[in-house]
This record gives C-alpha cells, sequence and structure tokens, in this order.
C-alpha cells in the first residue's frame, strides 16, 4: 500500500491489541469483530504484506465513523482513523472505491451534497431572503441542516436574529469539503471543492452551525494552505459569547438537561466547555454515560445512505445510555445526530437542540 509510515506503523501496533474494541459505537451495535478498530487494523496488515487484496477490506474501511473513539480510548496514543482515512484516499486513487461510495461521489459532484437535493425548503429560502444580502457575520449552516434538520437551521437563525447581531445566510451556500474528505480523505477532489468554497467566503467572521464544516475549516483548510479571511466560530462557542456579553439574556428554567457531545467538537475540535456554559445560565446539566471527549457517537448521516440500519441501531443505543442516565431532556450539537436520534425518539425524553434550549430560556 502506499500509505504513509505513520499509518503503517498504527496498523502493526494496533492488530493484535484489544484495548479499544468495547468503545466503537459501530462495533457495538452490529456485534461483529470486524467492526473494533484491532480487527480492520488486522485486515489491513494482511493487505499490507501481500495475502489480501485491498479491495478485499474495503467495506471494512467505510463501516468506520471516523469517530475518533478508538483513538481518544488508547493508552498508547495510536491513531487508527489516521490509516482508514489514508485507505480510503488509496481506494480511490486507485479506482477501488466501492460502487456505493462512489454514487455518494457522484451526488457530491453534481447536486454539492450526499443526498441528490437539488433545493432548499421554500420555509428557509423565504427565512433567508428576509437577511441582509451582506454582513459581516455569516452563519454557515451546512449539507446536513439545510436538507435533513431544516427545523434546525430555521431555529439557529431565529435565535441569531434574537441577538441582533449583523449576520446572513448564503442561499447558494457552497459546499465545505467536508463530505468528500469523509470519503475519500486528502485527495485532489476534496481540495479543490474546499478551494472553490473558501472564495466565496469573504466575511468578517463564519459561525458554523454544523461541527463538521468547522472541522473542515479549522484543520483540514489549514492542512491543505487553504486560508479563509474570517475567524471561524463554531455554534456552540459564538451562543455561548452572545450570553456572556450580554446579547442574549436568559433565565434558568430550573431544568435539567444531559447533553449529546458531538465527537467532532469534542474530540477533533477540543471544545467540550461552551455546551456545558450554555446549558449552565439555562439549568442544570446530568452528565451522559461517556461524555465530553469521552463521548459515544449517535449517528452519521453521510452513513446513514449505505448503512441505514446500523445508524438506527448506534442511535437507538445512545437512547439506552440517556434513558440509563435519567435524562429527561437530551441536549444535540450536530444536525446529523439530531435527525437521527429524532427519528427514533422514545416517548418519554425530550429532544432539543441547542438553540432550541437558549430560545426557551430567553427572558422576555
Amino acid at each position: 500500500m502506499l500509505i504513509s509510515q505513520k499509518s503503517k506503523e498504527i496498523i502493526d501496533s494496533c492488530r493484535f491489541c484489544w484495548m479499544c474494541r468495547h468503545i466503537c459505537p459501530i462495533g457495538n451495535v452490529t456485534g461483529q469483530e470486524r467492526n473494533t478498530a484491532r480487527a480492520r487494523m488486522l485486515a489491513l496488515s494482511l493487505v499490507e504484506r501481500g495475502a489480501e487484496p485491498l479491495t478485499g477490506v474495503a467495506d471494512n474501511i467505510y463501516e468506520c465513523a471516523l469517530c475518533g473513539a478508538c483513538t481518544k480510548d488508547c493508552a498508547t496514543g495510536w491513531d487508527p482513523v489516521t490509516a482508514v482515512k489514508e485507505v480510503r484516499t488509496e481506494l480511490a486513487m486507485n479506482g477501488e472505491t466501492p460502487d456505493y461510495i462512489l454514487k455518494l461521489i457522484g451526488n457530491i459532484q453534481e447536486y454539492g451534497n450526499v443526498y441528490a437535493e437539488k433545493n432548499i425548503s421554500s420555509r428557509l429560502s423565504a427565512e433567508i431572503d428576509k437577511l441582509p444580502k451582506k454582513a459581516d457575520t455569516l452563519l454557515f449552516l451546512g449539507r446536513d441542516a439545510i436538507f435533513k434538520s431544516t427545523e434546525s437551521a430555521l431555529k439557529a437563525i431565529e435565535l441569531l436574529k434574537k441577538a441582533k447581531i449583523d449576520f446572513t445566510v448564503l442561499k447558494d451556500e457552497p459546499d465545505s469539503g467536508y463530505a468528500m474528505e469523509f470519503l475519500t480523505g486528502k485527495t485532489a477532489e476534496s481540495k479543490e471543492i474546499a478551494e472553490k468554497c473558501a472564495k466565496m467566503l469573504d466575511f468578517k467572521n463564519i459561525v458554523c452551525y454544523d461541527p463538521s464544516d468547522a472541522k473542515i475549516f479549522m484543520r483540514e483548510y489549514k492542512e491543505w494552505d487553504i486560508k479563509l479571511s474570517a475567524t471561524v466560530y463554531t455554534f456552540t462557542s459564538f451562543v455561548a459569547k452572545l450570553i456572556k456579553n450580554g446579547n442574549l439574556k436568559v433565565k434558568n428554567s430550573g431544568k435539567v438537561y444531559t447533553v449529546q457531545d458531538s465527537a467532532l467538537l469534542a474530540r477533533d475540535l477540543d471544545e467540550t466547555d461552551a455546551v456545558r456554559e450554555i446549558i449552565a445560565a439555562c439549568g442544570e446539566n446530568r452528565e451522559m454515560l461517556c461524555f465530553g471527549k469521552d463521548t459515544i457517537l449517535a449517528g452519521n448521516l453521510i452513513m446513514n445512505e449505505y448503512m441505514p440500519k446500523v445508524m438506527k441501531e448506534v442511535a437507538e443505543s445512545r437512547w439506552v445510555n440517556a434513558k440509563n442516565m435519567g435524562a429527561e431532556i437530551l441536549v444535540t450539537e450536530n444536525p446529523a445526530e439530531y435527525a437521527l436520534l429524532k427519528s427514533v425518539k422514545p416517548e418519554n425524553i425530550k429532544l432539543m437542540t441547542i438553540e432550541e434550549v437558549v430560545l426557551k430560556c430567553l427572558q422576555d
């Protein structure tokens, strides 16, 4: 394989280690050893030694959510996610990407999103039309919010309007490149999408509603040497700042909330405090089992396109965790997780986005 020496070392070090096999959200719902980091690295070691063709492990490579739970749990500092991403890149470069992934890549190239959606909803379009055409701050909604969680996108816009700040939303919002990077790694195609996106974002501030876009703007763009003129904020950190500065005045509701931490925020961007600052201003926080950087994924909408049954079970599993901790209101930071959790929500626990929590707690 053409992967880096670092990835080869990861494969060799992880293939016979069992220490993180209990933490994979995919492996925990499928019950299959193949979905653990150890088994995946063992399979790649066979490819590296010529005992197995790369195409023989391709499906397994795309059963990884890249959530980083295995990396966070590793006592010796190995990062299986890096190896998986590099192998996805090699599959793409060799023309060996599975057909069901090629279909999603084709959707991105034709429609600008994996879901083959052509138009945003009329409600969202009408709301964007009410905003100024030019502003210092851009609320970047992201593909998942626009096409799969429109109500969340509308609530995010409503909250920033309540804060009376100068902001806008692009009706022709470009693809950040996250989905292509997720599917193929750091390929020329991923970078090309990112470069086109950056040229359209001439703002002083960019507030990323979706953590996936925040991650690619803050991390991958820097690695690709793609420069944004704006200061990039995650939505939660920006809202926490608005509350602290008095732009949003909230009252304590007395309610008990439980946060479903986004792995993208907690592990990739090292952000766990902002959402808890918001919750502390609005009520009481009761932690989930495995919270903060130890969070467990509640679903991935890209993977839902080719593994819907597994994603449903991943979301259901997180609801079980919430119920066992006595959660009353589960709060999400990620529109993808919100959409999947909502699709299997039990009757006795409420589900809210972080902007819904703040909107409910605004002072009159």
